[in-house]
């Protein structure tokens, strides 16, 4: 009765469903030998014994579908995270005074450690400009009043 019941189902089947094989089995095995003044209170599969090597492939194949979760669990958080900087650059770009208070926590929670280096970058357009005013300041020092 076992092979019969379990020539029909697939491996996963037969390690997920134990106590529907043991039911079908029970039913097969009543009619068998109800004849006989017999009566089958309960089948229970309690073990399945499998060769090794189709341990280890099971074992693989479990261990790359959670690899497989957790890529698609990154990716997915990547890309909440990208879409969360678009939306913190555009609330930056839209108010003036953002990106200048989101510097300033940031040196401040760097806290008061000598193994801090900061680097403030100064954008290339005013160090331009002051390039161009400290000539301009020059000359009008040098003229007389």
């Amino acid at each position: 009765m076992l092979r019969d019941v379990i020539r029909q189902m697939t491996l996963d089947q037969l390690l997920t469903e134990r106590e529907e094989i043991g039911k079908k089995i029970e039913a097969n095995v009543e009619k068998d030998t109800e004849a006989w003044g017999l009566e089958v209170t309960g089948i229970r599969i309690q073990d399945i014994d499998m060769p090794e090597e189709l341990k280890k492939m099971m074992s693989r194949q479990a261990s790359a579908e959670r690899e497989k979760r957790a890529t698609i669990t990154k990716a997915e958080g990547d890309r909440d995270a990208a879409a969360n900087l678009a939306l913190a650059a555009k609330t930056m770009a839209e108010s003036p005074g953002a990106m200048q208070l989101r510097t300033l926590q940031t040196i401040d929670g760097l806290g008061p450690t000598a193994s801090n280096t900061v680097v403030l970058a100064v954008p290339i357009n005013i160090i331009d400009a002051i390039d161009q005013v400290g000539p301009f300041l020059r000359t009008k020092s040098n003229k007389p009043v």
